[in-house]
This record gives structure tokens, sequence and C-alpha cells, in this order.
């Protein structure tokens, strides 16, 4: 007591940004469980690969377990942080994205035998700058949209400015023949800029002149991307040796599985049929060992994340949690939704991962860190209730 008042202790600089609140055990729960068995799956369907090109069946597992666990340590630690921090990081994490993107055109491919310029390399470590420019688009637009909310219904802010950083990256990133990662951060992009008002017309135009260009990427072969993606998703069998053979060899794994599928580990096509089954096209390895029923239980768990990730962004105090919440959770299902089409033949191939499955490290510590500040805003919302 100090002159018979009560003296608050003043908080220190790091437990200023410490949430305090409960985190959301559904959200949490649905990314455990998604990891857990992403962890299972890229272990059955990775081993006779590593084996056969390893001469070790833990090659791929050992790594992505470790990367797991970090990324998992990574994810609670963050879910402690107020989200707001990384408010102040917005432009610099724009900025260093467009910084990599053009030195990755700059430089030739850092990956050996790579032909595409998709990868920073510092040793054995690489990773790919389109999954920090994806996080980047959701930070900045976050941040200008919920400051600048009532410019949304302007053609000057709405279209030029936010549609003329997107339309950069965009840019950028397809320069690397990297459609996917290209469609993923305009579709965020756009999500981001519809919940933050963005007018209709103007939506309009926006769609036409994306899917436009998207169509003009595939059909004219600009930047690499020529017209015989769409004959080899219409006709596989057209080239069925050749550029049609991981297609026809995922469906005959997604068909082998029939309803209850093969079981857990036993694969047939895993055994050096589909090309690199622990990567992108893992999700054919999920479909022949566990069946149509199965791959229904991972794709509800994927729709029940969504909805849960939305849930907190309708909870969230502000509109730049609302908005994060948003845009971080949109990333993930957008992307399931994106490589499982891909996988079933639905939309052409644009080689693109399976979020919590296909292997990858950096990707997944990404995706942990992420979902960290959805938990993050999901504390921030359960502040008052847990006092």
């Amino acid at each position: 007591m100090e002159n018979g008042r009560k003296v608050v202790p003043k908080k220190s600089g790091i437990s200023k940004i410490i949430q305090k609140g409960k985190m959301d055990i559904g959200f949490f729960a649905l990314v455990t469980i998604l990891l857990t068995i992403g962890l299972l799956m890229l272990f059955s369907s990775s081993y006779a690969y590593a084996l056969a090109y390893f001469k070790d069946s833990y090659h791929f597992i050992k790594k992505q377990a470790i990367f797991a666990v970090v990324g998992f340590i990574l994810m609670l630690i963050i879910s402690k942080i107020d989200y707001h921090v990384y408010r102040k990081f917005a432009w610099l994490g724009y900025i260093v994205s467009v910084i990599m993107l053009v030195a990755l055109l700059i430089l030739p491919p850092m990956v050996e035998g790579a032909t595409q310029k998709r990868w920073f390399a510092i040793g054995s470590f690489t990773f790919q700058p389109s999954e920090i420019a994806k996080f980047a688009i959701i930070l900045l637009f976050s941040h200008l949209i919920s400051a600048n909310y009532k410019q949304m219904k302007t053609f000057k802010f709405s279209v030029l400015i936010l549609g003329g950083l997107l339309v950069l990256v965009c840019g950028l990133v397809v320069v690397e023949t990297h459609l996917s990662a290209t469609i993923l951060i305009f579709c965020i992009g756009v999500c981001l800029m519809i919940i933050g008002g963005l007018k209709g017309r103007y939506i309009g135009g926006g769609a036409a002149i994306g899917g436009g260009g998207v169509a003009l990427i595939i059909l004219t072969g600009v930047v690499g991307y020529g017209s015989d993606r769409f004959t080899y998703w219409i006709d596989p069998w057209a080239d069925a040796k050749g550029k049609g053979y991981q297609t026809i060899q995922s469906l005959l794994a997604i068909g082998s599985g029939g309803l209850l599928g093969r079981g857990f580990g036993l694969s047939r096509q895993k055994y050096l049929w589909v090309p690199e089954p622990h990567n992108d096209f893992i999700f054919a390895i999920v479909c022949e060992e566990l069946g149509l029923v199965g791959a229904m239980v991972i794709i509800l768990l994927f729709c029940a994340l969504v909805w849960r990730g939305f849930s907190i962004a309708m909870r969230a105090k502000d509109k730049f949690g609302a908005l994060m919440a948003v845009g971080l959770t949109f990333q993930v299902g957008l992307q399931a939704i994106l490589n499982i089409l891909v996988v079933t033949n639905t939309i052409p191939n644009t080689g693109i991962s399976l979020p919590f499955f296909s292997y990858g490290g950096t990707a997944l510590i990404i995706l942990m860190m992420q979902m960290g500040i959805v938990l993050s805003i999901s504390r921030s919302s359960n502040v008052e209730k847990s006092n």
C-alpha cells in the first residue's frame, strides 16, 4: 500500500506480450490429431522409397519427426505471445519476402538437379521463400485492412494499393514456375480483401483477371507452363509412361483402396510406383491404405479445423486478429483442397503439398508456428472468461 492506495506493479517488457487466456482446446486438438496422423502416414508412404534411395527406411520420418517436435514446441510458445507483436513487422516481412523472391530469379538454382527456382539452400538446409510470402501477405493485409477499414470501399486503396502489393508477389512467384503457390497467395489475398469490405464489382473484376491470368499461363506456355498440363490432365494415358505416369499411378492407388482400404502399411503403389509418395501425392497412399472411409475422416478433420479457425476469428477482439485467424486458417483449408483435387485428377497437376502430411521440415515448422498464432488469438478472446 502507498498513501492508502494499492500499488499495482508495472509489467516488464516480456510480461506485456504474454497471453493469459486459455487456448481453444478444440483447435489445438485438431492440429495435434492431424499432425499425428500425418506423421504415421508419412512413415508408411515413405519407407520403401527411403530404403531404395537412401538405404534407410527411416530416412524421412526421422527428420520429419524432429521438425514436428520443434514445430509443436514453437506452436505452444507462440500461442502464449500476444499476436499484436507481429503487426510491427508487417512491412518488414513483406519487403524481405519480395527481396528473397527477386534473389531467386537472379541466382542460379540452389538445389542440385532442380530446374525450377523455388528453393534457397544453405548447406543441407532448404526452404521455399514462397512459404514466407504466404504469411507475409496475410500479416500485411491484416494490418493494412484493419488500420484502413473505412477505405476498403475506395478503388485507390482496395484495388490499386492492396491489389498492387498482391500482384507483385504473385508475379514473382509465378515466374519461378510455382503455379500452386501463386494460386494460394492470390486467393488468400483476395479472401482477406473480401472480408475486409471489398466492393462486389471489384471482386468480379479481380476474379476475371486472376482466372484469365492463370489460364494464360497454362495455355500459352508462359514461364514454363505448357498447354500439355491440360492435355495430360484430360487424358493422362496419352503419355502413360511419361507426363501422365504420376497421375495414373495415383488414380490406381486411390481405386485399389476401395471403401475400407488395404490397411495401414499395406499399400502396393508406394513400392516405387507412385513417384515420391511422401510428397505431393501422399493422399493417394492415404486412400489406398485407409480407403474412402479413412480419406473422408481426414477431409472432415480439415473441415473441422477450418470451421474452428473461423470461429476463433469471429470471437477475436479486433479486426487485425480476426483477419489473421481467417487468413491462416483459410490457407490450410485451401491448400488441402487443392492437393486433394490434384491427386484425384480433378484439376491439373500444380505441385502442391498436403498440410501436416507431406514431407518438408521448413514448411511444417512454419505451419505449426502459424497455428500457434491462431491459438494466441483464441487466448486473447478468452482472457475475460478465464479471469
